[in-house]
């Protein structure tokens, strides 16, 4: 998609998403980003993880622990009637909570025939993002936090990583999932 040049994302500690793969080798205490967008019989999906080359520095390992959080706050609220923002009411009070900062530029989002439909699904509180969550509704939930204070990013000369702009160490925790009356599906598990 978009003229992707690699099939797997690889972002190193304060690149955030889209990372491109470089010939320098990993080194212990890198924090890699695995983002991936399967497709299967018409449909697109998305995923990503965060994980760290040992040894690991106890910031990491608390990053880490925070994107994953995160997720699963917003996976106690992402209900069928919800309003979308629910979803970032309870990824920033989790991010917030636990000392780090969202990356308020970037954004979950719905998933279906391509990989951004709507709707856009935001990892703060967006007052105006009251779209109901609807029964079959298909998305991304993605946490992107950091370890710096600035939320803004930065795109790197290679025109695809995203960075944070105070070089922050970032974590990215993401799912597809299928919203329902009860417990999110997650179709990417």
């Amino acid at each position: 998609m978009y003229g992707a040049p690699v099939n797997v994302f690889v972002s190193v500690n304060d690149a955030i998403v889209h990372g491109l793969p470089t010939q320098r080798p990993l080194q212990p205490g890198d924090v890699v980003k695995l983002d991936v967008t399967p497709f299967v019989d018409g449909y697109v999906a998305d995923a990503a993880i965060t994980v760290v080359v040992p040894p690991a520095s106890p910031l990491a390992l608390r990053l880490i622990e925070c994107a994953e959080a995160a997720f699963k706050a917003a996976m106690q609220v992402a209900r069928a009637g919800r309003p979308v923002n629910a979803i970032g009411r309870a990824v920033e009070a989790e991010v917030t909570r636990r000392g780090f900062s969202l990356l308020r530029e970037l954004q979950g989002h719905g998933v279906g025939r391509t990989i951004h439909e709507a709707p856009d699904v935001p990892n703060f509180y967006h007052p105006a993002n009251r779209a109901p969550l609807r029964e079959g509704m298909v998305i991304a939930v993605e946490p992107m936090v950091s370890s710096g204070k600035a939320w803004r990013t930065r795109t790197r000369s290679d025109g695809w990583t995203i960075s944070t702009r105070d070089g922050g160490l970032a974590a990215h925790y993401e799912h597809t999932v299928m919203i329902t009356r009860r417990q999110p599906l997650i179709l990417t598990a």
